[in-house]
């Protein structure tokens, strides 16, 4: 016989106005999964990946970022991610989306600070943490709802297992990020509805058309006219999963003057096209 004592008086880890609430769980299976979530930010959760197998690299924030199996991602609320277009083969993720967090020293609804690399190789610990999604992933698809008060707890022993982790973070990036690069995003994400091209954007930085595409797509991975599509294509899928806005109404709010256009680009890179989207995703809960 073994028996191990708790020898430590228990103390919850999230007390005062901390209160981490598990919103859903997702998963991706690259080679089943044929309608990509494209760019895109949350505003009011944070989103906590795990990559099961493959590689590929994601856009975070403005950075680009490799990452294999067992790294852990972090998607703090209101940064921008894209992980679809870069994989180097087959992608599997498991995801948590918590809101409610509101951790010392940190904005509400952070893990940890926006200028910290958000990749973290887990190690050892990956099995665990894969564990704990595999059960909240059955919990919740049971529809119980005394299995989703266990999920939420589980939710919370997930939190209390990485936080030691993010903990351990890396100092910031240590080069300077480029200026120039950081402007034409500010620029790109503030009028990316808008009927622009590379001469406005050129005119309104003032810098060459080609040298502005460089630093970009140096930065980004993307150049900035496919980081405007993305954006849009994104958004537009935001709002068909958070809104009953009609499907012309979208495109116009995303910078299409015509349904049609709007339509074709969608279909070509999400693989649906917009109502089939939102008639796929209606009965689930939102996905990453």
């Amino acid at each position: 016989m073994i028996q191990y004592y708790v020898r430590n008086p228990y103390e919850p880890m999230f007390t005062g106005e901390n209160h981490p609430r598990l919103r859903y769980f997702g998963e991706i299976n690259a080679d089943e999964d044929k309608s990509p979530r494209v760019m895109h930010a949350h505003d009011d959760f944070v989103e906590v990946l795990l990559l099961r197998e493959g590689t590929c690299t994601y856009l975070i924030g403005s950075r680009l970022y490799k990452v294999s199996a067992g790294d852990l991602i972090v998607y703090n609320s209101g940064v921008l991610h894209d992980e679809s277009v870069w994989a180097e083969n087959g992608v599997s993720t498991y995801c948590l989306a918590i809101d409610g967090l509101s951790l010392p020293g940190l904005r509400k609804n952070a893990l940890l600070p926006d200028d910290i690399p958000p990749v973290f190789h887990c190690g050892a610990i990956s099995h665990e943490l894969e564990t704990l999604y595999e059960l909240i992933r059955q919990s919740l698809g049971t529809g119980c709802q005394s299995l989703e008060t266990y999920s939420q707890l589980l939710a919370e022993a997930f939190l209390t297992r990485i936080l030691p982790l993010l903990g351990n973070a890396a100092e910031p990036v240590a080069e300077a990020e480029s200026v120039l690069g950081e402007r034409i995003k500010a620029y790109l994400d503030l009028h990316y509805a808008e009927d622009i091209g590379m001469p406005e954007i050129a005119e309104a930085l003032r810098v060459s058309a080609p040298y502005l595409t460089h630093v970009f797509k140096s930065m980004c991975g993307y150049s900035p006219m496919k980081y405007l599509l993305r954006r849009r294509i994104g958004e537009a899928q935001t709002l068909l999963l958070t809104t009953d806005l009609s499907i012309s109404e979208i495109g116009a709010r995303v910078g299409y003057e015509t349904t049609s256009y709007f339509s074709a680009q969608f279909t070509k890179h999400v693989g649906v096209s917009p109502k089939a989207y939102r008639k796929k995703i209606e009965p689930a809960q939102p996905g990453s």
